[in-house]
C-alpha cells in the first residue's frame, strides 16, 4: 500500500465500465496499526500518571509539604511537616490564592490542608482565629497554633494574606477557590498586555459578569438561528439565495443605521448630572459605538461591492443549493453531524485535560528553593508531555477527518444510487460502518499529514511569541513568512484531504491514490471548482453574516437598555464570536456536501458519457447548473470553449 501505488488509475478505468461503491477493501492498514499503537501509548501515559499516585494528588489535592489532603501520609526524607495525618483536613487552602504565576501556570502561594473553606471574608487575624476555633479549620501554617495567631510576630508570614476572600470548594477537586471574580481580574490583566489602564479591564470584566444572562440567551439565539437556517436550506433552497441576499442587505444597512443612531443619541445625552465614574463609562461606550459604527459602515460598503461584482452569478448557485437541499431531505441526520463530532471532541479533550492534570502531579517529590515540595518526572519519561501534545493534535484531526469521511460516504451513496428508493435506511450509519470496517487507516494517514504541518507552525508561533520584542526585523519577517506559508499549506492539504476522502468513499482506494485521483479531477475542472467554490462559499458566508448580524443586533438592543451594565464592549464581542462559531459549524456541513457533490459530478462525467450502459448518475438539476455556469462564464469572457458533446443525465 505504498504512496506510489495506483491500482485503479483514471486511464485504465475510463476504458472499461466503471461501477462505484462495489469493490470494498481495507485501505492503509499499516497506518491504522500505527494509530492504534499511538493510542496505546496515550493510554500508557494516563495509566502511568494514575499508577504513580497522581490521581490522588489531583483529586484530593496536596499541600506545600507533599501531604495529600484527606488521608494519612508517609514521611518524606528531609522535608519538614511531611507525613502528617490529614484525615480530617480534606480541602486545599492557599494563603494567597490570587498570586498567579503565568509562566509556570501555578499559584505562587503556600498551600495547606484545612478542614473547611472560609465561606465569608475574614478581614483581621482575629477573624481568622475565631474561624479556626469555631470550625476547627486552621488557616495559618501548621507550626502556628490558633491561639498564637494574634500574638506571634510570624503571623504576617505564616498566616493568609488579609483580607481572606470568601471561598468555596471546587466540586470533585477539594480546592478552596475565591468566590469574588475580582481575584481573577488580576490574572486577566497579566494576560492582556495592550490594556494600559487596569481600571478599563475591571470595567470590561464587570460588564461580562453583569450581562451574563443576556450573553447566555444570545448564544442560545445564535444556535436556534443556525438550526432554522439549516431547515430553510432543506426546504426552500430555490429561493434561499435571494432571501439571504435581501436579508443581508437589510441587516447590514439596519445594523449600521442603528449603530450611528445610538452613537448620535448617546452623544447628545446630558452629562452634567452623572458621577465621574459614570461619565468614564459613558465615554467608553461612546468610543466603542463610534468604532462599531465605522467598522459596520466599511463592512457594508465592501459587502455591496462584492455583491455587485457577483450579481450575475447568484442565479447559478440556486441549482447547486437545490441539489444539496435534496441530499438533506434524504439524509436528515446530516444536520446533527456537528453535534456528534463536537461531543466526541469534548470527550477526548476532557480526557486529554484530565491526563494533563495527572501529569502535572506525577513524579518524585523534590524540594524547591523555598523548601516546599514539587513533583517532577526525571529521565526519558519527562518527554511524555510532547507525546501527549502530539496526541492532542493528531487525535483531534482524526475525529474531524472521521466526520469528513462519514459525510462524504453518505453523500456518495446518495449520488451514486440511481433509484433513491433503494437508499439504505440510514445512510449516515451505513457510512460510519464502512468507515470503521475499511477506511480508518486512510483517515489516520490523512490526519497525520495535517499534524505534521500543524506542529511546526505551532512551534514557530511559540518561538515568535517568546522572542517578541527581542528579535530583529529580518528574523521577525522570516518567522511570520514561515508561519504564513505553513498555514496556507495546511489549508490546501485540508481541502485536498476532504476530496481524497470522497475519492476513497467512491473507489475504496488508499489515501495517496485517492489524493492523486482527486487532485487530477480538481485540476481538470479548475474553472468549475473556482466558480462553485466562489459563489457557493460566498452565499454560505452570507448565511454566517446573517446569523452574526442578527445576534449582534439583538445584543446591541438588549445591552443598550440593560440598566445594571457597565461596559458592554466585551459581552458583545463574546456573543458575536460564539454566533459565528455556531453558524460555521452548521453551515460547514452544507459546504462539505456541496464539495462532495461536485467531485461526484466531475468523476461521473469523466467515466460516463450518457451512452447505453454508461448513463450518468447525476441529478438533472445539477447538470443544468453546470451548463448554465459554463454559458455565463463564456459570456463573461472568462470561460473556455464548451464541451463538444451535450451532457444528458439519466432521467429519474
Amino acid at each position: 500500500m505504498g504512496c506510489c501505488s495506483s491500482a485503479s488509475s483514471a486511464a485504465q478505468s475510463s476504458k472499461r465500465e466503471w461501477k462505484p461503491l462495489e469493490d470494498r477493501s481495507c485501505t492503509d492498514i499499516p497506518w491504522l496499526l500505527l494509530f492504534i499503537l499511538f493510542c496505546i501509548g496515550m493510554g500508557f501515559i494516563c495509566g502511568f500518571s494514575i499508577a504513580t499516585g497522581a490521581a490522588a494528588r489531583l483529586v484530593s489535592g496536596y499541600d506545600s509539604y507533599g501531604n495529600i489532603c484527606g488521608q494519612k501520609n508517609t514521611k518524606l526524607e528531609a522535608i519538614p511537616n511531611s507525613g502528617m495525618d490529614h484525615t480530617q483536613r480534606k480541602y486545599v487552602f492557599f494563603l494567597d490564592p490570587c498570586n498567579l504565576d503565568l509562566i509556570n501556570r501555578k499559584i505562587k502561594s503556600v498551600a495547606l490542608c484545612v478542614a473547611a473553606c472560609p465561606r465569608q471574608e475574614l478581614k483581621t487575624l482575629s477573624d481568622v482565629q475565631k474561624f479556626a476555633e469555631m470550625n476547627g479549620s486552621a488557616l495559618c501554617s501548621y507550626n502556628l497554633k490558633p491561639s498564637e495567631y494574634t500574638t506571634s510576630s510570624k503571623s504576617s508570614v505564616l498566616c493568609p494574606k488579609l483580607p481572606v476572600p470568601a471561598s468555596a470548594p471546587i466540586p470533585f477537586f477539594h480546592r478552596c477557590a475565591p468566590v469574588n471574580i475580582s481575584c481573577y481580574a488580576k490574572f486577566a490583566e497579566a494576560l492582556i498586555t495592550f490594556v494600559s489602564d487596569n481600571s478599563v479591564l475591571h470595567r470590561l470584566i464587570s460588564g461580562v459578569m453583569t450581562s451574563k444572562e443576556i450573553i447566555l440567551g444570545l448564544c442560545l439565539l445564535s444556535l436556534v438561528l443556525s438550526m432554522i437556517l439549516m431547515v430553510i436550506i432543506r426546504y426552500i433552497s430555490r429561493v434561499l439565495v435571494w432571501i439571504l441576499t435581501i436579508l443581508v442587505i437589510l441587516g447590514s444597512l439596519g445594523g449600521t443605521g442603528v449603530l450611528w443612531w445610538l452613537y448620535a443619541k448617546q452623544r447628545r445625552s446630558p452629562k452634567e448630572t452623572i458621577t465621574p465614574e459614570q461619565l468614564q463609562i459613558a465615554e467608553d461606550n461612546l468610543r466603542a459605538l463610534l468604532i462599531y459604527a465605522i467598522s459596520a459602515t466599511v463592512f457594508t460598503v465592501i459587502l455591496f461591492l462584492i455583491m455587485l461584482v457577483m450579481r450575475k452569478r447568484v442565479a447559478l448557485t440556486i441549482a447547486l443549493f437545490h441539489v444539496a437541499g435534496k441530499v438533506f431531505i434524504h439524509l436528515p441526520l446530516l444536520v446533527f453531524q456537528p453535534f456528534w463530532t463536537f461531543f466526541a471532541l469534548v470527550l477526548f479533550w476532557a480526557y486529554w485535560i484530565m491526563t494533563l492534570l495527572f501529569l502535572g502531579t506525577t513524579g518524585s517529590p523534590v524540594q524547591n528553593e523555598q523548601g516546599f515540595v514539587e513533583f517532577k518526572i526525571s529521565g526519558p519519561l519527562q518527554y511524555m508531555w510532547w507525546y501527549h501534545v502530539v496526541g492532542l493534535i493528531w487525535i483531534s484531526e482524526f475525529i474531524l477527518a472521521c466526520q469528513q469521511m462519514t459525510v462524504a460516504g453518505a453523500v456518495v451513496t446518495y449520488y451514486f444510487t440511481r433509484d433513491k428508493r433503494n437508499l439504505p435506511f440510514t445512510p449516515i450509519l451505513a457510512s460510519v460502518n464502512r468507515l470503521i470496517r475499511y477506511h480508518l487507516g486512510t483517515v489516520a494517514k490523512g490526519s497525520f499529514i495535517i499534524t505534521l504541518v500543524k506542529i511546526p507552525r505551532m512551534i514557530l508561533m511559540y518561538i515568535h511569541s517568546q522572542l517578541k520584542g527581542k528579535e530583529n526585523a529580518c528574523a521577525r519577517c522570516v518567522l511570520k513568512s514561515c508561519i504564513c506559508c505553513l498555514w496556507c499549506l495546511e489549508k490546501c492539504l485540508n481541502y485536498l484531504n476532504q476530496n481524497a476522502y470522497t475519492a476513497t468513499a467512491i473507489n475504496s482506494t488508499n489515501f495517496c491514490t485517492s489524493a492523486k485521483d482527486a487532485f487530477v479531477i480538481l485540476v481538470e475542472n479548475a474553472l468549475r471548482v473556482a466558480t462553485i467554490n466562489t459563489v457557493g462559499d460566498f452565499m454560505l458566508f452570507l448565511g454566517k453574516v446573517l446569523i452574526v448580524c442578527s445576534t449582534g443586533l439583538a445584543g446591541i438592543m438588549l445591552l443598550n437598555y440593560q440598566q445594571d451594565y457597565t461596559v458592554w464592549v466585551l459581552p458583545l464581542i463574546i456573543v458575536c464570536l460564539f454566533a459565528f462559531l455556531v453558524a460555521h459549524c452548521f453551515l460547514s456541513i452544507y459546504e462539505m456536501v456541496v464539495d462532495v457533490l461536485f467531485l461526484c459530478f466531475a468523476i461521473d462525467t469523466k467515466y460516463n458519457d450518457g451512452s447505453p450502459g454508461r448513463e450518468f448518475y447525476m441529478d438533472k438539476v445539477l447538470m443544468e447548473f453546470v451548463e448554465n455556469s459554463r454559458k455565463a462564464m463564456k459570456e463573461a469572457g472568462k470561460g473556455g470553449v464548451a464541451d463538444a458533446r451535450e451532457l444528458k443525465p439519466m432521467i429519474k
